[in-house]
Parts: C-alpha cells; structure tokens; sequence
C-alpha cells in the first residue's frame, strides 16, 4: 500500500461514527474503515493497519457520536464503581466482587480476578474476587459457545458462586451487549437488589443493545439495560458502555473490545485498593492519570514495528505450510498465551493445533477454580516437551513469552531445548522499566499476540476483505453474524442468505421441512462439527452452485477471496 493510500485510509478513523456508514449494525459488529483490504495487505502493512484501529480506543470525545473511554460520563461511573468495590475491600465479610463474561470477556474476568486476589494475598487480606466464565474452565482453553445462550446457566452459576453472600458487586461482561448468559445473571441481581449491585460493561450505545427473544425468557438483553438505565440513575445499578470503534478484523470482540475491558477493569480495581490500602481517594484525575498510562502503553508493542512485522510473516508462513506456532510463557503473559490461542479456534476457524499456548507450572501456576482439566486440556511446558516438541521442524515456530522478574535460567534451558529441533525461535521479552507495572506488560503482550495470530490467519487467507469467513456458527451471535456477513458480502436478501447458511450447515442442498421448523439453538449444535459453513454458503450464494461443487472450489483455492472472485470472473 502506498503512502497516499494509507494517508487516505487514517482519514477514515471517524468514518464509522457517521449515521450512514452500516446503519443497521451496531458498533461492535461493524466493518472498520481502515482495514478494508487487510486480506490483500503485507505483513508491515497489517500491523500498521492495527495500530491505526488500536489507537481508536483512545479518540477524543471532541464531536463524537458516542462516549468514549476517557468521556466524563464513563470517568464518573468508573469512580462510582470503585467506591463500590472500595467499601467491600474494606469489610469485606459475607461480601463478594464477581466478574463474568462468555469468551474471552471471562477469560479477561479470570486473569484480572486471579491478578487482584493475588495483591490481596501480598497484603494479607482475604480474597473477594471471584469469576464465572460461560461453559466453566475448559472455556478458557477453547471455544465452549453453546452455554453463552442459556441465561438459566447464567444465572445459576451466579447463585451458586454467591452462597450466603449478603452484599455483591455483579460485573457483567458482554461487549456486544448481547449474550444471553449475562443477560440472566444481570436479571437475576435486578430481582434480588437488596444482595446485588449489576455492572455492566460493553461497548456498543444501550439501543444497540441485542433485542432478539431468548427461548424460555420473558426478557431481551436490550429490556434488562433498560431497567439498569432507570436504576442507573439512583446508583443502584451502573453501565459502562464506551464506544472503541469497530475491530479491525469485523466483529472480533478479542480484539479492542478485549483490550477495552482490560482496561477498564483494572482501572476500577486499582483505584479501589490504592483508597482502601494506601488512602488515595478515589478521584476523576487519578482515573484519567490511570488510562493515560494505557494509553502510552498501546504504543509500545508498536514501537517495533520491523519486528512484529516480521514475527508476523514467519508465524503466517507456518500456518500456509499446515504447521503450528506455540507460545511458551511465563506468569501471566503465559495465561495470555493461552488465551491468545485459544480465541483462534471460532475466530478463524482454525485448528486446536494450529496455535498452542503452554505455562511454566501448568495448572499450579494458573490456580484456576477446577484445577487440571484432563487430558485434552495440557498446557505446561512439560506437556510441550513431551507432546509436540518431537514432532516440530523448522516449519514450525516457538514464541517464548517472559519478563526480567522470570527465571531467565529456565527460560534458556526450555529455549535450548527448542533449538534442538527448530531454529524458528523467537522471544517477547518486558524489562523492569521505572514503575512499569505488570498490567502494563500483560497489555502490551495482548496486543502483540492479538496482532500476531490475526495477521497469521490474514496471511494464511483466512480473511475477506477485513471479515472473519470461516467462524464457527455454535451460538446465536455467531449465526446471526453469519447470516449479516452473507447479506452484505453477496447483496441478496436475508431470507436467501439464512437459506444458504442452513445448507451449508446441515450438507444439504434442499431444506427439509423439519431443518426450517427448528430454532437457532438445533442449527447452532449441529454447526458444532462443520468447517467452512460461511465460506461455502457465500459460493453457493454467488454462483448458483451444489455444494459439492462449492466444496470444490474452495479445495482449489483456500484463500476465501481469491475463491469467491474466481466465482464472479
């Protein structure tokens, strides 16, 4: 790409925020302006591409359509919920924080949970922190979406964590505000105020909020923000609901709206332990001082551009060639390695072994609620060595993941080890940097990651234009994401495009009465074991063409774009 052309992409960054750009989506599910042809891009340009849309986060509200991080309004209720979270910490009996989300808004809810009961700990105080991520622990390695539409699981999860609980500070996590599982938990502290105090966080205006009918309930996800609204106003319940923009790779809430929520929480938290533990009160300038600090800190990953860059081509030449990248890390930067991988699997439609994430310490280090979580779930450097270590080549690329604080000795032992079988090793390395703190490094390393894997799977052909085709349809966000992607990117009516899903779904080429007659939730299990479904209804949209014919041709030409163009030529 050409420098008028990227100066030309960069006047976009506002371009989302008009009325008429994908009016009927809301913000989280848009297509971001910058990143329009990331498929077409080269490994520089996609990290530039990123850094651009990272760097959304963080826009002045001056003239905004939407409230942004740093808005007044957010700053206010972010000081209003860590005074909340402060009177706990200080009596803290019968007393609980719960943070919960489905996907990665859980896995964020775990590591930031395990981050702030450990400071307790150092402080010789009980913890008051605890997490709930839809489909329990083995959610945190990999794609369990099905429980994400059950706002009865929500909400039992949430009773059962909460026994004999006199006083809880909810924190729901749905960046989209649509998952059904919050949903239910946030209805569940709305019937029971005189226990619960709801927080919800997302990032998408409240009338964007999902309005879709949830089978078995008498609310929508739109009704119950509703109610906060009202409730909001006397403080009894809160929303923290900045607009981050659109991610770069469409709908990929991972991404910014991961980073987002990080942020976001950690800010609150911190606030709260510095005015019960040291007596800092809790301040809109201290708040502000706190997300500057992010602010600066998104642009370190960035700082090494020529690296990442090609970091990102070696990790997407291991992909094309069918071979694996794995993290080896340390700490909490090795649960975001694990995390990181993780997310690959629905996102990309990639394989479990495509990327893998490993631990120093394994579960002793993760100290996660269920403990091991049997065989198909090893994650210590133990397990590598002895499960993928014999099998790599030069193919096949190692990232270890340490700071300065490690030990930097069993870090070159395991690399030693590597090396013996592959010279395709790399190392993302934080120093001790004045009062750089340990959340700075986990930022940091989220968006390198994030920036890694996404750009991989734009190289390996993953992407079209600067969506995700090969999703996973196993919840009801995904299929009715699906189902838009297949609307805008073929222009026929929604009918048609839910039509072609469903045979793509179910390998058949005409519906039967009994696949129309059932609801998302049968479609969306069935989904479960399928590969390619959006990729193959999008052919079979744009040509006319059986199934097998579409299977075909994506045989032929994997990279989605360059299938669906030989389509149209």
């Amino acid at each position: 790409m050409s420098g008028s052309e990227w100066t030309c992409r960069l006047s976009s960054m506002h371009e989302w925020e008009s009325p008429y750009y994908e009016p009927s989506l809301p913000v989280s599910e848009k297509s971001n302006p910058l990143t329009r042809d990331i498929d077409r891009a080269s490994a520089g340009c996609i990290v530039r591409m990123l850094q651009a849309c990272d760097s959304q986060m963080f826009l002045e509200e001056a003239g905004a359509t939407y409230q942004r991080l740093m808005s007044d309004e957010v700053v206010e209720t972010l000081m209003e919920v860590a005074k909340k979270v402060e009177l706990i910490l200080k009596d803290p009996r019968d007393s609980l924080v719960v943070l919960s989300g489905c996907g990665t808004s859980g896995r964020l809810a775990f590591l930031v949970t395990s981050a702030f009961n450990r400071a307790l700990k150092e402080l010789n105080q009980s913890p008051v922190y605890s997490y709930i991520i839809a489909g329990g622990d083995k959610a945190l390695f990999s794609s369990q979406e099905a429980p994400e539409d059950d706002p009865k699981l929500g909400m039992l999860s949430l009773k059962e964590v909460c026994e004999g609980k006199k006083c809880v500070l909810f924190i729901g996590i749905s960046c989209g505000l649509s998952a059904p599982f919050v949903a239910g938990q946030l209805d569940l502290c709305l019937q029971n105020p005189e226990v619960y105090t709801p927080v919800l966080v997302g990032f998408n205006p409240t009338h964007q909020a999902r309005d879709e009918p949830i089978p078995g309930c008498s609310f929508t996800f739109r009704s119950v923000v509703q109610r906060m609204e009202e409730l909001a106003k006397s403080q009894k319940a809160f929303l923290i609901n900045p607009a981050v923009g659109p991610e770069a790779i469409s709908g990929s809430s991972r991404m910014k709206g991961g980073s987002a929520t990080k942020i976001l929480l950690e800010v609150v938290l911190s606030a709260a332990h510095a005015a019960a533990f040291t007596h800092t009160p809790i301040t809109q300038q201290g708040i502000l001082q706190h997300m500057r600090v992010y602010e600066k800190t998104l642009e370190i990953p960035y700082a090494h551009n020529e690296g990442l860059s090609a970091l990102l081509e070696a990790a997407g030449k291991s992909l094309q060639r069918g071979r694996r990248v794995c993290y080896l890390g340390w700490g909490s930067l090795g649960v975001l390695g694990l995390i990181d991988a993780s997310e690959c699997v629905p996102t990309f439609g990639a394989d479990y072994e495509d990327v893998r994430g490993f631990i120093s310490g394994g579960y002793n280090e993760l100290k996660n609620n269920e403990g091991p979580l049997g065989p198909d779930f090893r994650i210590s450097h133990e397990d590598f060595l002895h499960l993928v270590l014999p099998s790599l080549d030069d193919h096949d690329m190692v990232l270890l993941i340490y700071t300065q604080t490690d030990d930097v000795g069993d870090v070159e032992k395991l690399a030693r080890r590597v090396r013996e079988k592959t010279s395709n090793l790399h190392a993302v390395y934080h120093r001790v940097d004045g009062d750089t703190a340990a959340t700075q490094w986990e930022l940091c390393t989220k968006l390198f990651l994030n920036a890694l894997s996404t750009g991989a799977h734009v190289l390996k052909g993953k992407i079209y234009q600067n969506h995700m085709m090969d999703l996973q349809v196993t919840n009801s966000k995904l299929y009715c994401r699906a189902t838009r992607l297949l609307q805008n990117l073929s222009g026929r009516p929604e009918s048609k495009c839910e039509e072609a899903l469903l045979k793509a779904v179910y390998k058949v080429d005409n519906l039967t009465v009994e696949i129309t007659s059932s609801d998302i939730s049968t479609h969306t299990h069935t989904a479960r074991t399928r590969t390619k479904v959006v990729p193959l209804a999008l052919v079979c949209l744009l040509t006319g063409c059986s199934l097998a014919e579409a299977e075909l041709r994506l045989e032929q030409q994997p990279i989605v774009r360059d299938a669906v163009e030989a389509c149209l030529s």
